[in-house]
């Protein structure tokens, strides 16, 4: 960082208004909930494979939901704080609280801890998987956003660590159902390159809307490892994990539930949706926040939820012929046995 740099954040920093008690809130990004919405696969996936009791679900419901909230918060919280310097780079980041307005650290910190506390405090409540897992949840944003660690800036890395919160909502979810088993691996490994899949898209389209303007050294300053990535190399990582995602699917379905087989084709479509709205100029696929304002996807999502609660509740016993070796025997031949 020059010393012009130095001035100039300096003489930024005292033009910006002082934070209030909205700023602070603000950070906890609490408009990005919609993400929690990868927990719920893991509930209904733990219901339909274990088949429990009722009662440890409406007992955790509240408390899980509320703990991953928090705790994502907390997360939030960090990233925001300790990317100030660098989304003042960034067209759309460059509006956030914590660039537009001057905060107190200890304010700050004090807030992560709260957010962070409590999200804990609710995980001990249910106890089991779900507290270990609420651990490594807020673990997993210290190791992305704070130093020596700092996985963001370091390409391809970012992705898969920014993604690894997939598998961890999918367990927190999954642990609200039975805190005392972990889900299958296929899955989780399922989820964690699928998340890497929309995180690789996320940074394709903004390299590509970037590009497009010049202003690729503006890029490289909010995001170091941008430095590292090219349009090609961001579609390639894309195909390689949408494809990885894809076999961990067909390996859990095959293991757990062959009748999910059938939901199979909607998430081949979700994908190539989803790679479709990145290559679009300004595509919501930059905010994830906002991706239910894309009508076709909002369908495809619908779809795909109710072919999963159709195949949950409904055995098809014909399709398990299809994770049974056979062979097509053609009728004997002109000259076979001679």
């Amino acid at each position: 960082m020059t010393m012009e740099h130095i001035a100039a954040m300096a003489t930024a920093s005292s033009a910006r208004p002082k934070g209030r008690i909205g700023d602070y809130l603000a950070l906890a990004r609490f408009d990005h909930m919609t993400k929690h919405v990868f927990i719920v696969p893991g509930v209904i996936i733990a219901l339909v494979l274990l088949r429990p009791p009722l009662d440890h679900f409406i007992a955790h419901l509240v408390p899980g939901f509320l703990s991953a909230i928090f705790i994502a918060s907390a997360n939030y919280i960090i990233n925001e704080w300790l990317d100030r310097e660098f989304d003042a780079y960034h067209p759309l980041k460059s509006k956030r609280t914590a660039v537009q307005a001057q905060l107190n650290p200890l304010l700050v910190y004090g807030q992560y801890a709260l957010f962070g506390g409590a999200g804990l405090l609710l995980a001990a409540m249910i106890g089991g998987l779900f507290l270990p897992i609420a651990f490594a949840f807020l673990l997993s944003g210290i190791i992305y956003n704070v130093r020596p660690m700092r996985t963001k800036e370091r390409a391809f890395v970012d992705v898969l660590s920014e993604s690894i919160n997939n598998p961890i909502r999918l367990t927190l979810g999954w642990a609200m159902i039975d805190p005392a088993t972990f889900p299958p691996s296929s899955l989780l490994l399922a989820y964690w390159m699928g998340g890497a899949f929309l995180m690789a898209c996320k940074r394709l389209s903004e390299y590509r809307d970037v590009a497009a303007e010049g202003n690729l050294d503006m890029l490289h300053r909010y995001r170091s490892s941008f430095r590292y990535y090219t349009a090609e190399t961001l579609h390639v990582s894309c195909l390689l994990y949408a494809n990885l995602a894809a076999f961990f699917v067909a390996v859990f379905l095959l293991k757990y539930r062959i009748e999910y087989i059938l939901a199979f084709p909607f998430i081949a479509l979700l994908f190539a949706l989803y790679l479709w709205l990145s290559l679009r100029r300004a595509s919501i696929a930059q905010r994830p926040e906002r991706l239910f304002r894309s009508r076709r996807l909002v369908t495809a999502v619908v779809a795909l939820t109710l072919t999963l609660v159709l195949t949950s509740v409904l055995d098809i016993p014909g399709l398990r012929m299809l994770a049974q070796p056979s062979y097509v025997r053609l009728s004997a031949l002109p000259g076979d046995g001679q």
